[in-house]
C-alpha cells in the first residue's frame, strides 16, 4: 500500500510491505504469541527546502489480514504512534518520568504502573472533554478527598 499526505508544508509518503507467509515462523520460533503479520512502513518525507528524510519501521500484529486493507493498516500503524506519543507527552513532560529512577529491584516498574493509573483514572472520570486533563490533575490535587472518593468508596 501506498499513501501521499501534506503536513505543515512537507510532503509524506509512506509504502507499506505486509508479510503474512513468515508469521508461523515468528509466532512459534520467535515465541510472539499471536502474531499474524509482519509489516514494514518505510516513509519518506521532503520539506519546503527540498532536504529529505527517510525512515523505516517494523511492527508485528495479530490482525487477521484478511480482514484489513493497506490503507487500513496504515492508519492503525498512524494511530499506535498517536497513543505512544500523547502518552509519551503526559508522562514525560508533566510528571518528568524519565528522571525517575531506583536501584530498589522492581520499583521503577511499580512507580510507571502507578502513574498509567492515574493517567487512566484521570481520563475514565474527567466528565468535561473540553478542559485540558492536567487542569483535571491540577484540581484533584488540591481537592485529594474528591481524587480519592473517584477510586472507590472510602469506609
Amino acid at each position: 500500500g501506498k499513501n501521499r499526505g501534506k503536513k505543515r508544508g512537507k510532503t509524506e509518503t509512506r509504502l507499506l510491505w505486509v508479510n503474512a507467509d513468515d508469521a508461523d515462523y515468528v509466532r512459534e520460533r520467535l515465541g510472539f504469541a499471536g502474531c499474524r503479520m509482519l509489516l514494514r512502513v518505510d516513509r519518506r518525507t521532503q520539506d519546503r527546502r527540498g532536504q529529505t528524510t527517510r525512515e523505516t519501521r517494523y511492527f508485528i500484529t495479530s490482525l487477521d489480514p484478511a480482514k484489513f486493507t493497506p490503507r487500513e493498516l496504515l492508519k492503525s500503524v498512524r494511530g499506535h504512534w498517536q497513543v505512544e506519543n500523547s502518552l509519551h507527552f503526559v508522562k514525560d513532560r508533566w510528571w518528568d518520568e524519565d528522571r525517575r529512577w531506583s536501584r530498589r529491584p522492581g520499583l521503577a516498574e511499580r512507580l510507571a504502573t502507578l502513574a498509567n493509573v492515574a493517567l487512566t483514572l484521570l481520563r475514565l472520570t474527567d466528565g468535561n472533554a473540553k478542559r485540558p486533563l492536567r487542569a483535571y490533575a491540577d484540581e484533584l490535587s488540591w481537592n485529594p478527598l474528591r481524587a480519592l472518593k473517584l477510586i472507590g468508596p472510602l469506609n
